[in-house]
């Protein structure tokens, strides 16, 4: 049944109801203050049909048991939950913004309720008289003073503002300016960049509004302009598509939705007024939807090993259990956010999104979009909206990224999707903070995430809590114990070595790390070749002191609550059931186990459930022995693919041939696709290709034609000299990074790389 007319009535009253006091003719504060609310709370749906209608019923329901609840104390709000840090300010305005929802919003069962009123202004003022106010001094989280709390008191004070009076809109604003300063905008650095700095704009911005300054808006407005401008460096948005937060984070999933979505609402607000956003640097967090943010989403999900330490929180405390925050909460908060995004996106901007939108959510069959509990009225009727435009959902795009300033790649082949995770001096092995991620040390050192095609369940069910985090896929570690927190916290931890990326020509890979452990002595050269069917996998002077073993992970698959997939290991070649396959072309001791492994989120979360699951997982790992000096290792890694296809390609001695696997050079040459793949870790020769510095160098033959694609991982920017011993008979392009010194019987060419780890290119006709 639809809402009654007296309701939605009283709905539009309590949102557009006159202000007191006379307005000047044009004055522009309201309208922007109902744009934003048209923005925070939906508009253009029926609050009596679903699912808005449950939803609303909950919200109000929420609403009702929080100020049932409250009882306010000189420490707290709420019974057990104090002003402490890190979050108990923002806690409070959290379930505020709760119950202003639930009062202004049709259909929640306290629409304009007088008693949620006056639950909302005695908790506000309540926080305003002992701690949120000018008097007060920050201390504990930063992030809780100058982000949480405001942005939130920001919300209260534009949905309840012809509620509030003058004295609370002046406190409010007051509070925003003490704790917000002009000072944090103006110079871009510290805890003011990024997807902070976004944060920071969007309270002073509203603050500007409710305040009716002009001044506040345009200092929110200009201030954005730095967050436009690629990063060379530290925190913000690369042009290679990186996006880094707490400097050497790779964060383009929670912290980047933060942006995406701050921006997005920025954007539509301030469009048409005097305070538009013009910058025309804008224009490259438009482009970075599709470059930077869309090859990190898989169907629905954003792939981990963006997500920080958020990777930790899973199921928190007191979440309802339909809520589970892992990869795909996250990727459906980042898909919201560039829904909000299109806003301020050129239609045919906004058409592509559209598509790529619908073919996350049609695909996505672990967490269905349009049903996720997280979202609110707002996001359902935006993402409503564009599942019911006519525009074709889009396949996922096949192809290989490489994303070097934040030490990361993303690989699509037809069956299966890939994400490779390293660290460097630029980036860390991993990051811990607020209780949470405490034992990610090792999620750096070449973790390697894989996806089936439309499997999409791998590390959203439990997997975090129940892994074994000394045995994450892909990666070489030493078996010490580490404390937890191991190297510090927000990102402290960072291995010395330069030497970490890659080349592509888009469609094959060659990636390297130069990987010394965290805490450890451990140290080895590992390299992959990503391929449209497969993985080569190779590592070599893997050598360490620790007097523990070291191993190198092949692969640890969950495999569900009890889960009966058999797994097949036939000497040379593994294969697991709705996975795929493993092949050792030059043979060695896979070591195997099944086992069921119990977790909680609060071991891994101070904030998580202590409710337990139990997961069996499939484990293949490499054991290098006690303190190994040299050891390597080769394995072929085969997503998606049947046993019999295993089996083939262990017997197949043509299509994959090691030509190097040194602490100087790790090489393949690989019959289909026709390619050669090495990283050069200094200067030297393997088969027909030889560098004078070390390299990545990718030659790839179509028919007559070959294309060598090189990059420089260490990063030095000086001039390197290839050679490539086969007969050219023309060249037919190269980038103006390419000098060519010579060809005819070989080609020789100069390349100046710059110092971003670009790939550069050069095709050449084939005698």
């Amino acid at each position: 049944m639809g809402m009654t007319r007296r309701a939605l009535l009283l709905a539009a009253a309590l949102l557009a109801s006159p202000a007191p006091g006379a307005r000047a003719a044009g004055e522009p504060f309201d309208p922007l203050r109902r744009r934003w609310l048209g923005l925070a709370l939906g508009s253009g749906f029926d609050p009596g049909a679903e699912p808005y209608a449950s939803r609303l019923a909950e919200l109000g329901a929420r609403a009702r048991d929080f100020g049932a609840s409250m009882a306010p104390t000189a420490a707290s709000l709420w019974p057990g939950h104090p002003f402490d840090p890190p979050s108990g300010i923002t806690f409070g305005y959290d379930r505020l913004w709760t119950m202003a929802q639930a009062y202004v919003q049709p259909g929640t069962g306290s629409t304009g309720d007088p008693a949620l009123l006056a639950d909302v202004l005695r908790g506000l003022d309540h926080l305003s008289a002992t701690v949120y106010h000018p008097a007060t001094t920050p201390y504990g989280n930063w992030w809780e003073w100058r982000i949480g709390s405001p942005r939130l008191l920001m919300d209260i004070t534009a949905a309840l503002y012809e509620r509030l009076g003058d004295d609370r809109i002046a406190a409010a604003c007051a509070a925003v300016d003490h704790f917000v300063p002009d000072t944090l905008l103006t110079d871009y650095s510290g805890v003011s960049t990024g997807a902070n700095r976004v944060d920071l704009c969007r309270c002073v911005a509203l603050r500007g509004i409710l305040g009716r300054d002009p001044g506040r808006l345009s200092l929110a407005r200009d201030a954005l302009s730095p967050v436009f401008t690629y990063a060379t460096e530290g925190d913000g948005l690369y042009a290679d598509g990186s996006f880094v937060q707490h400097t050497r984070v790779a964060y383009s999933g929670t912290y980047g939705q933060v942006l995406l979505d701050g921006l997005g609402r920025l954007f539509t607000l301030l469009a048409g007024s005097p305070w538009e956003v013009t910058d025309p640097a804008r224009q490259h967090v438009l482009d970075a939807v599709e470059h930077a943010w869309a090859p990190l989403i898989h169907d629905g999900l954003v792939m981990d090993c963006v997500n920080g330490r958020a990777i930790s929180r899973g199921c928190l405390r007191g979440d309802d259990e339909r809520v589970m925050r892992g990869d795909h909460f996250h990727g459906h908060a980042l898909i919201a956010a560039i829904a909000l995004l299109a806003g301020g996106a050129s239609e045919a901007e906004r058409e592509r999104w559209y598509g790529r939108i619908k073919g996350w959510m049609e695909r996505d069959t672990v967490s269905p979009l349009l049903t996720d509990p997280q979202f609110g009225v707002a996001d359902l009727a935006r993402l409503r909206a564009i599942a019911a435009t006519p525009v074709p959902a889009a396949p996922e795009p096949p192809g290989h990224r490489l994303f070097p300033a934040m030490d990361r790649a993303v690989h699509r082949g037809p069956r299966f999707t890939a994400a490779l995770s390293m660290a460097s001096d630029r980036i860390a092995h991993y990051e811990c903070g607020n209780g949470e991620n405490p034992r990610g040390w090792h999620t750096g050192s070449g973790m390697l995430s894989w996806w089936p095609s439309g499997q999409g369940e791998q590390y959203t069910d439990w997997y975090w809590p129940t892994v074994d985090w000394y045995r994450l896929p892909g990666t070489t570690v030493s078996t010490r114990r580490l404390a937890d927190r191991a190297g510090g916290e927000w990102g402290a931890p960072r291995p010395d070595v330069r030497w970490v990326g890659g080349t592509t020509d888009g469609t094959c890979a060659v990636v390297g790390q130069h990987l010394k452990g965290l805490g450890s002595t451990l140290e080895a050269r590992k390299s992959w070749v990503f391929l449209p069917d497969a993985v080569f996998c190779l590592g070599a002077g893997i050598s360490c002191a620790d007097g523990v073993p070291v191993e190198t992970i092949v692969d640890s698959r969950n495999l569900g609550e009890g889960g009966t997939q058999a797994f097949v290991h036939a000497g040379r070649w593994a294969h697991l059931e709705a996975h795929g396959g493993w092949v050792l072309p030059h043979g060695g001791a896979l070591r195997t186990l099944r086992e069921d492994r119990t977790g909680a989120w609060s071991d891994i979360n101070t904030g998580g459930t202590a409710q337990r699951r139990t997961r069996r997982r499939q484990t293949l790992w490499l054991d290098h022995g006690i303190d190994p000096v040299a050891a390597r290792y080769a394995y072929v890694l085969l997503p998606g693919a049947a046993r019999a296809e295993t089996a083939a390609l262990a017997a197949d001695r043509r299509r994959l041939t090691v030509l190097a696997n040194d602490s100087a050079c790790q090489a393949v040459a690989v019959a289909r696709p026709d390619l050669i793949a090495a990283t050069f870790w200094r200067a030297g020769t393997v088969g027909e290709l030889t560098v004078s510095a070390g390299a990545a160098v990718l030659v790839v033959r179509r028919g007559p034609t070959a294309t060598l694609h090189v990059s420089e991982p260490p990063r030095t920017g000086e001039p390197l000299e290839i050679v490539w011993d086969h007969p050219v008979r023309a060249v037919n392009r190269a980038d103006d990074s390419v000098e060519i010194l010579s060809s005819g019987r070989r080609l020789r060419v100069r390349v100046t790389p710059g110092m971003a780890c670009a790939t550069h290119e050069c095709e050449v006709a084939l005698r």
